[in-house]
């Protein structure tokens, strides 16, 4: 029998690359999403991709008498990974309520339906963004750093959202989880059927970058260029959208084979180097020959300053490796964008 996963938010950047991931493992997935963010022709992508179209309902994780019918309509769903949630860190801070109902009352249905359909395992999309700003004796950050206070209500709700799990696989629930705290993903499947498909002006750094490339935008702002790093701007850790993907089927497998060390287990998913904002514009020049017009501007509230992985734990204990260069994944980026010009 192949063995059937729920992901949330499964036509979303991270969802559609995860889904790529479990059909080509085998698994058999049901992808629901509520499309605020994404668009259905995403499907097309997948199916192209791995030969089989995911079984797919529109359908909003707040709405639990929804998320309950897409459980009894397809029995024996054996794991969950829960990527829908509302993710821009600058609009959390602008509307912050928003960001409380999405993405804690989504996880809050989720934890109550699941043993009543005896589902085994979760996996959570958390963030690197809980740890707020490490200090310089926690970088690079290791899963044991401790938690700061988080820096915008985005980095908040994943904080709660991680306690929330935590209560619960405590106060005894019938399920595994694991929380995976990435730090950047970019980049597009090498196939380039899909990628990172922002609604609106991009909130996040590299489809605005590519953009700005296209011509669609004017320039790109580069938000502060005072900070406490080699060239004044932000550092992060960023991370291949497939690497990241492969990551989730690895987390289920270890969970649904019962190989998870606790009920709990938590892993930080990056390549262990961090990278500046100026740095990222300059490698995609030389990996494209494309110029990207760009200005400095203010600092963003929410930003933080910089923040990069340790991944050792998650290379040792699940033998997962972040294995693209920046170079080719900002070029596949760049592939996808030329792709959706071409489209529109």
């Amino acid at each position: 029998m192949t063995k059937k996963i729920l992901v949330t938010g499964g036509t979303g950047y991270i969802g559609s690359h995860t889904t790529v991931e479990l059909q080509n493992a085998g698994y058999e997935v049901i992808s629901i999403d509520n499309l605020s963010n994404s668009e259905i022709g995403v499907l097309d992508g997948i199916e192209k991709i791995t030969g089989r179209r995911p079984a797919f309902e529109a359908v909003d994780c707040n709405d639990k008498e929804a998320l309950e019918r897409v459980m009894t309509d397809h029995p024996g769903i054996e794991g969950v990974i829960h990527f829908a949630a509302s993710k821009a860190v600058g609009e959390s801070v602008q509307e912050p309520l928003k960001y409380y109902r999405n993405n804690l009352v989504s996880l809050i249905n989720l934890l109550e339906l699941m043993p009543k359909h005896g589902i085994k395992g979760l996996v959570f999309s958390s963030s690197c963004t809980v740890y707020g700003q490490p200090d310089a004796g926690h970088l690079p950050v290791t899963e044991e750093a401790p938690i700061q206070p988080a820096c915008s209500p985005y980095g908040n709700t994943k904080q709660i959202n991680e306690e929330i799990i935590r209560d619960t696989i405590h106060a005894g629930a019938p399920f595994k989880s694991i929380l995976l705290r990435y730090f950047n993903p970019i980049g597009a499947h090498p196939s380039a059927e899909i990628g990172e498909l922002p609604i609106g002006i991009p909130q996040n750094l590299v489809p605005f970058l590519t953009q700005t490339a296209a011509g669609i935008r004017k320039e790109l702002s580069v938000f502060g260029n005072d900070y406490d790093t080699p060239d004044g701007s932000c550092i992060r850790d960023y991370i291949n959208v497939v690497d990241l993907a492969k990551a989730h089927v690895i987390a289920i497998d270890r969970m649904l084979n019962n190989a998870s060390s606790e009920p709990l287990e938590i892993f930080n998913l990056g390549t262990g180097r961090g990278v500046s904002v100026l740095e990222l514009i300059r490698t995609f020049e030389e990996a494209t020959g494309v110029k990207v017009p760009h200005k400095i501007t203010g600092r963003r509230e929410g930003d933080i300053e910089k923040v990069w992985a340790d991944p050792k734990h998650a290379n040792e204990t699940l033998g997962w490796t972040a294995r693209e260069t920046l170079a080719d994944t900002l070029k596949s980026a760049w592939e996808w964008q030329k792709k959706l010009s071409n489209r529109s």
